[in-house]
């Protein structure tokens, strides 16, 4: 950070870069090829806006590859990656050339700095970052102000009750003095190894990899930073930023009607509340969310329109399946011919049942065509029928859809 040259965040990550460096990007490079992944990628962000391939993307804190593997498989958008981390930015520097990223940039700034930049942004993604400014809300200002009109920001902050046994493990390191030298680090991959089964932590580690690692086990348990957001400290610290909530990332964990909770009394209590106030109760019954993934916008943007099912304009959405969706056919419910779930839900319970009628307009979906269209090739399922499975489908993150063609 320029106004902030000693900060330890700088000196933490030039002796940790996180995420850790990558050998190559030709994995993420084959995956982003699939047909219609970018598509419905730009309309998760943008569902009423026609798709673009060629637009300005900030990844604000790139670490070692994100910039890079934003500019390989958006070889059409112009990418610019900016850190604090010099060690981080040499390791974009190798993959850049490895590639031939003629579409990447990349500049030493920090996130409250980049209104000295020239250049305005369609996208900006801040992922695992923000929570570790000295200031995370003059950062979000920032951000806001090299919004094209109409663009985004892809947010990602830590949430606080599923990193419990993170933070508690943190106050051990603390209380002990344990630093970040190698013999030190190597030390607590010990002592995490033998944490009993009970311990808040083994959960986590039993989601991730990272702990395999040892510059992510110190961007873990040892940075010198970090904050935690529950659902209504984010919405108030966007509020004071001047940004607006769009959508989560990932919605159906958030929503009282995905999942277990909809099988609840208090299914329609949680849903009786504003729109915050659910998704804080959410957060509480789930329990174990360990960050916040959401997409926003200036709060002064009107030039918008949300997917939304209560009137007619559903009938023109094209929806697309994501790539991260499946349908099982095993230990089925009674006049179910198919279970269809999402591989990045963390939550086991958001799960949706489907019958034939519904299997057969799921079958046709090709992100070409429009529910509509969908509905008359699979039979011409009820219209109420059709509504309710293609909302439940855009709620349990089955698809995004583009309804560039179907605003008022």
């Amino acid at each position: 950070m320029n106004r902030e040259a000693d900060d330890p965040i700088r000196a933490f990550y030039n002796a940790h870069p996180y995420p850790p460096p990558v050998a190559n990007l030709d994995r993420a490079r084959a995956l982003w090829s699939e047909p219609n992944r970018l598509r419905g990628d730009f309309h998760l962000f943008w569902p009423d806006r026609p798709y673009r391939a060629d637009i300005d993307i900030l990844v604000a804190g790139c670490g070692t590859f994100q910039a890079a593997k934003h500019a390989v498989c958006r070889p059409q958008a112009r990418v610019t990656g900016i850190d604090v981390s010099a060690t981080s930015l040499k390791e974009t520097a190798r993959l850049q050339r490895q590639y031939d990223l003629t579409n990447l940039t990349t500049e030493l700034r920090g996130i409250e700095d980049v209104g000295g930049m020239q250049d305005r942004f369609d996208l900006i993604v801040c992922t695992g970052v923000l929570h570790h400014l000295f200031d995370p809300e003059a950062g979000l200002r920032a951000l806001r102000a090299v919004l094209k009109p109409g663009g985004v920001i892809y947010l990602m902050v830590y949430a606080p009750y599923g990193r419990t046994g993170i933070y508690m493990l943190q106050d051990y390191c603390r209380r002990l003095g344990i630093g970040t030298s190698r013999r030190e680090i190597a030390e607590l991959v010990t002592a995490v190894q033998a944490l009993p089964p009970q311990h808040p932590l083994m959960s986590v580690l039993g989601q991730s990899r990272d702990f395999e690692n040892l510059d992510a086990l110190a961007d873990a348990l040892l940075n010198p930073r970090d904050r935690a957001y529950d659902v209504l400290q984010l919405f108030e610290a966007l509020a004071a930023s001047g940004l607006s909530f769009n959508r989560w990332y990932r919605q159906a964990p958030y929503l009282p009607q995905c999942g277990a909770m909809a099988q609840t009394p208090h299914a329609a209590k949680i849903a009786a509340l504003d729109p915050a106030a659910q998704y804080a109760a959410m957060e509480l019954w789930r329990g174990a969310m360990a960050t916040h993934s959401l997409i926003i916008r200036a709060d002064d943007e009107t030039d918008h329109a949300p997917v939304q099912f209560d009137d007619g304009r559903w009938m023109n959405y094209v929806p697309i399946r994501l790539p991260s969706t499946a349908c099982v056919a095993e230990r089925l419910p009674p006049g179910a011919v198919g279970m269809l779930f999402n591989r990045n839900h963390w939550f086991h319970d958001l799960i949706l049942p489907i019958g034939p009628a519904e299997k057969a307009m799921l079958d046709a979906i090709d992100g070409e065509r429009t529910i509509g269209r969908i509905v008359e090739i699979a039979g011409g399922a009820a219209k109420d029928r059709a509504r309710a499975f293609f909302e439940a489908l855009w709620s349990y993150d089955q698809i995004t859809v583009d309804a560039s063609a179907a605003r008022s």
